[in-house]
């Protein structure tokens, strides 16, 4: 029997991604539903590749009452988050109250409202399976090293989560006072949608990759470790108590761990290219949090807990907008984030409502310090 996939924000680039995985195996996969939030002209064209899908344009005109509504009518077997930012909590929240299991490449939800999202998918025993590279590659090795239900997590001493560096690795501070929007743009090694690609020249996305993977993995912040590796081939590594590191290995394409996702738990042939040792050479360093600001204040927020995550990425997401549209410098998007992690952002139980509130209150806060 076909499972029934849902891909949210099927034209940006985990969208193309995982069309193009369900396309190669048209015998398992069903598409049942695709979005997008803008791209009017390529959702239509997908709906003519995909023409059994229900289409549906989120944009700012009841979009996401459209969405929700179609995730719950369409009751998928798979949901693909694609959607970049705090956008894609409630999807993801529809997505799993609707029974769907989860393929989740928006990390935004579990940084967000981790908690409430792990909690919702026991209650309906689903399954919430990463689709970042990353913590693709720390959920199929701690599977392996701490047993499926982390019976064995004490065998784990560290997660080692891999950077690319972005396009500013090499650079000093001085150098990165007048970076462009194009300069940040120009990523060395992924091909990106703008906002994660600024994300990754500030290193605010492996920020919200240190908050993932404690509240997905269950781990203290401090056993979340960061290391600088620009070909992006090495997606993770864990270190056991015994001291020794297991890595995963790949290629760097999104399509491996939306593979791995959509076909999980089952390891199947993939026919994607793998790679070569030919002609390798793997380097590592250290990140230099003076220079990468955003990765301290993740790690602040991670051990803070409480709606630290949230502000954290409402500042983040309101800095790296204003640094799109030109009115702020690139060197202003942590302190944007610094400022708006000085209020005091501490809570108990967090609900859905807790959360909005929060996310609100930090964009507008932190809109306060660039206007």
């Amino acid at each position: 029997m076909k499972k029934r996939i849902a891909v949210l924000g099927a034209t940006g680039s985990i969208g193309k991604s995982s069309l193009d995985i369900i396309s190669r195996d048209s015998e398992n996969f069903e598409t049942v539903l695709l979005t997008a939030r803008s791209s009017r002209s390529k959702l239509e064209e997908l709906s003519k590749q995909f023409p059994h899908a229900v289409c549906v344009l989120a944009d700012e005109t009841n979009g996401k009452e459209k969405l929700l509504s179609a995730i719950a009518e369409t009751k998928p077997d798979i949901t693909i988050n694609g959607i970049s930012g705090a956008a894609g909590l409630e999807p993801s929240l529809a997505a799993i109250n609707a029974g769907s299991h989860l393929a989740l490449a928006n990390k935004e939800t579990i940084v967000m409202a981790g908690s409430l999202a792990i909690r919702s998918a026991k209650e309906k025993n689903i399954n919430i399976v990463p689709v970042d590279s990353e913590h693709s590659a720390i959920f199929h090795l701690l599977r392996f090293f701490a047993g499926q239900d982390g019976e064995k997590k004490e065998n784990v001493s560290e997660i080692i989560l891999t950077a690319s560096g972005g396009p500013f690795r090499n650079l000093t501070v001085k150098d990165m006072e007048n970076a462009t929007v194009k300069d940040a743009l120009a990523h060395p090694t992924w091909n990106m949608g703008p906002k994660i690609t600024i994300d990754s020249a500030s290193m605010a996305n492996k920020g919200l990759e240190i908050i993932e993977a404690c509240v997905f993995f269950n781990m203290p912040s401090e056993k979340i470790k960061v290391v600088i590796h620009p070909q992006s081939v090495v997606h993770s590594m864990i270190r056991l108590s015994n001291g020794v590191i297991y890595a995963q290995l790949s290629k760097p394409d999104m399509r491996h761990p939306i593979h791995d996702a959509l076909y999980w738990p089952v390891t199947t042939k993939s026919t994607l290219e793998p790679i070569s040792f030919d002609s390798l050479t793997l380097e590592f360093s250290k990140p230099d949090t003076d220079k990468f600001p955003m990765l301290t204040y993740a790690w602040e927020a991670a051990k803070r807990g409480g709606l630290y995550p949230c502000a954290y990425n409402a500042a983040n997401e309101t800095a790296v907008t204003a640094f799109l549209e030109q009115k702020i410098k690139f060197l202003d998007i942590p302190k944007i984030t610094e400022y708006v992690m000085q209020a005091d952002w501490t809570c108990g139980n967090l609900d859905l409502e807790t959360v909005l509130k929060a996310d609100a209150e930090a964009r507008q806060r932190a809109g306060s310090f660039i206007f």
